[in-house]
């Protein structure tokens, strides 16, 4: 019985192929623009559902740049071109967070500050599960986007997973008008440091950065610090304008390279807005592509001290093509190098959704041993490799096992954890002055109020990451009151990287190459 069941499937098939009046061809003779029509004709006219046409040929190049296996492909439809307006343009209204697709996920790429979505916690690497109440599983990313937004103080629920957490977050939403800056704010911490926080190059960073480099100058500052970290990119050439701020007119910036073009020089062409003021540059495992420009840049002209971790290592260079329908497509087509010549690029691949390091001699390599060097304007060893090797390598800050042990416990509960800690900053916004301190009596009341919202934490749990709490606490009660300068100005003693980025400045004359010169007894005394 079983002998007569595969013949009669056998038969069955047979007869489907003659009913079709399918022929396999030679292989040989079938060109490829065959292959695609005779495809294109069997999918349009015999596939089970109706397609219309337009649909096929969408779906077949949204194939066709999948199986480039270029990560940062893609194709946009005119809707998905907002995400463009978004980025560059600053403002619209929702809950403040960006997302990326991801092997069809959307995944949290950053969340701005001063925003809903950074009020309830949402952190990057989060992904978008639901929307009030709807799998987004299948949904293109423009689609999620704009479930996510409407009008401002309406609310939508969205449903996030965290690595680390064992389920799925709920959060509720109310949904605002959202203003992305360039640079949040600008100060002087540690008295005469001008420090900079660039979160993204969008369409006015260049300018930003401009003015707030003027203004912190005539407030007296001594030495700049430009912050990078976590900085993905954007505009290209707001990264070039930013670089020549502190370069000389005609010098180099950066190479493209692509395919069947000749490299293309960028130069500063602009006049230095300050061409000597000692400079420090912090970037880490965040800075990437357009951030990577600009320390490289700096870098290798000896204008500015790198501090931090090595950077992500994005080097390419992505062209934007308008294509039939309003559609964009956006795909690699060259790479980045710095003044030097070193490649910016350290190769990846995906793996289950996430980019994953292609490990070879060159770009795998972490020690700066196994690293190919290169030489600065004025001589200085330099490392290729891919990303932006510091001069001065600082870890960022660790948390105690008391700390993990609270994050651990807290994680599966942080939106309703930080809605309660921004309603009591709020509340207490109003009642502290600039010097204010964390009490007893304000931790007790913060656990209470947890406890009221059903958040599970035991009290040993909670006073053993006491320390932590209160930097949470002025942070929120801070910004509420006074500002986000006040609060890097009041914890900036917490902030590891920045701290050493400011003893380089202070320790290294008034002269650039001081600053090296400190870097080196710094590393010589450590090594």
């Amino acid at each position: 019985m079983q002998h007569l069941r595969k013949a009669g499937l056998a038969i069955a098939l047979a007869g489907t192929f003659v009913m079709g009046g399918f022929v396999l061809p030679d292989a040989k003779s079938q060109s490829g623009a065959d292959l695609f029509r005779d495809v294109l004709t069997l999918v349009s006219t015999r596939f089970v559902d109706t397609l219309d046409v337009s649909e096929v040929y969408e779906r077949a190049a949204e194939g066709l740049i999948e199986k480039l296996e270029d990560p940062y492909a893609a194709l946009f439809s005119p809707e998905d071109l907002e995400e463009f307006t978004v980025a560059y343009e600053g403002h619209y209204a929702g809950v403040g967070m960006l997302i990326e697709a991801q092997q069809g996920s959307a995944v949290v790429r950053r969340v701005f500050p001063n925003t809903p979505a950074e009020r309830i916690g949402v952190q990057v690497g989060d992904r978008v599960l639901a929307v009030d109440g709807q799998s987004v599983a299948g949904w293109p990313l423009d689609r999620i986007a704009n479930a996510l937004k409407g009008e401002a103080g309406s609310k939508v629920e969205v449903r996030f997973a965290r690595f680390g957490a064992p389920d799925p977050i709920v959060a509720r939403i109310t949904r605002a008008v959202v203003r992305i800056p360039a640079v949040p704010y600008a100060t002087l911490v540690e008295g005469d440091i001008g420090y900079i926080p660039l979160l993204q190059f969008n369409e006015t960073a260049a300018d930003e950065v401009a003015a707030s480099v003027d203004r912190l100058v005539k407030d007296g500052a001594k030495g700049l610090v430009l912050d990078l970290r976590g900085n993905g990119g954007g505009i290209v050439d707001h990264a070039v304008r930013i670089a020549g701020l502190f370069l000389p007119r005609g010098a180099n910036i950066a190479l493209q390279r692509e395919r069947g073009s000749d490299d293309t020089k960028y130069r500063n062409t602009a006049r230095p807005l300050a061409p000597d003021l000692p400079l420090v540059v912090l970037v880490d495992g965040g800075s990437a592509s357009a951030s990577e420009i600009v320390a490289g840049a700096l870098q290798d002209h000896d204008r500015a001290v790198v501090v931090g971790t090595t950077s992500f290592g994005k080097g390419l260079v992505q062209t934007a093509y308008r294509v039939d329908g309003g559609y964009v497509l956006k795909m690699t087509t060259g790479k980045w190098f710095t003044p030097s010549g070193r490649s910016i690029h350290r190769e990846r691949t995906l793996v289950n959704g996430r980019l994953v390091e292609v490990d070879d001699s060159t770009h795998f390599a972490v020690e700066r041993e196994e690293r190919p060097t290169y030489q600065s304007e004025g001589g200085r060893v330099v490392y290729g490799g891919g990303g932006i090797m510091p001069d001065l390598e600082v870890d960022n800050d660790t948390l105690t096992a008391a700390e993990r042990r609270f994050v651990t416990a807290i994680t599966p509960q942080f939106p309703t954890f930080s809605v309660t800690l921004f309603d009591y900053a709020f509340e207490l916004k109003g009642r502290v002055d600039r010097d204010f301190q964390v009490t007893p009596s304000m931790r007790d009341e913060l656990f209470r109020r947890l406890l009221d919202r059903e958040v599970e934490i035991d009290r040993a749990t909670y006073d053993g990451a006491a320390v932590y709490l209160d930097r949470y606490l002025i942070d929120r009660v801070g910004r509420l009151a006074f500002g986000d300068a006040y609060v890097k100005t009041r914890d900036v003693r917490n902030d590891t990287q920045l701290m050493k980025a400011i003893e380089v400045i202070h320790n290294g004359g008034s002269a650039q190459r001081g600053l090296f010169g400190y870097v080196e007894r710094v590393k010589g005394a450590s090594g």
